[in-house]
């Protein structure tokens, strides 16, 4: 049955595996969603029991092929509405992410596949987020973070976290965009047709790259 509360987990579980291989464990699982250890055990027992995540205590999480393809569902309706926003209402990459939290839970099947359409079927949001289809299927370049690439490693960025709005904003004033092809001098710092870009700290993180 839809579920706000268990979209939110399964989704939480599908993005933590997105760009990195280790499986989440209950606790971090808990810092993500803001909430008490306890009641994320309840809900992952429950979750469980739905056939929606394979889980043994203390252990990490991972979703089955039913919680997967439920997780796809509503990271698809994410990603088109934060799309959809940018495209057509102009808002900016920072400001797009509660208002699709919002949204994702309240528009039907029908207006989504109207704004996949419009949109002309796109791949991925304005942060370089995978869009999965309506199959839940996906397709992604081989990647490296941008604190654990080499000096001297060119290649395109793909994908900025959305996590903290405050550092979309000083990439953006970098002039540092999705898409946007870059050697790495250091783990913050990029340049960009021959000229230095300075990123935040916090960028070693939250930026990735072509592998």
């Amino acid at each position: 049955m839809p579920s706000p509360a268990i979209d939110d987990y399964l989704k939480t579980i599908y993005h933590h595996t997105e760009w990195q291989s280790e499986r989440i464990t209950p606790s971090q699982l808990a810092g993500e969603l803001g909430l008490a250890p306890s009641s994320v055990t309840e809900m992952v027992q429950k979750l469980a029991a739905q056939g929606l995540v394979t889980h043994r205590p203390y252990g990490p999480i991972s979703l089955t092929e039913a919680g997967e393809q439920r997780a796809a569902g509503i990271i698809r309706r994410h990603r088109l509405i934060e799309t959809w926003l940018v495209r057509e209402f102009g808002y900016s990459w920072d400001e797009v992410h509660d208002e699709a939290e919002v949204l994702e839970h309240a528009i039907s099947d029908r207006l989504l596949e109207g704004i996949d359409e419009r949109l002309g079927r796109p791949r991925f949001d304005p942060h370089g987020d995978a869009i999965p289809d309506a199959s839940g299927h996906v397709r992604r370049e081989s990647f490296v973070l941008l604190g654990a690439a080499p000096t001297g490693h060119v290649g395109r960025v793909l994908r900025v976290s959305d996590r903290d709005p405050d550092l979309l904003r000083a990439v953006e004033v970098a002039g540092v965009a999705v898409g946007a092809e870059v050697t790495v001098t250091d783990a913050a710092t990029l340049a960009i047709d021959g000229s230095r870009v300075e990123l935040p700290p916090a960028a070693a993180d939250a930026v990735w790259l072509t592998a």
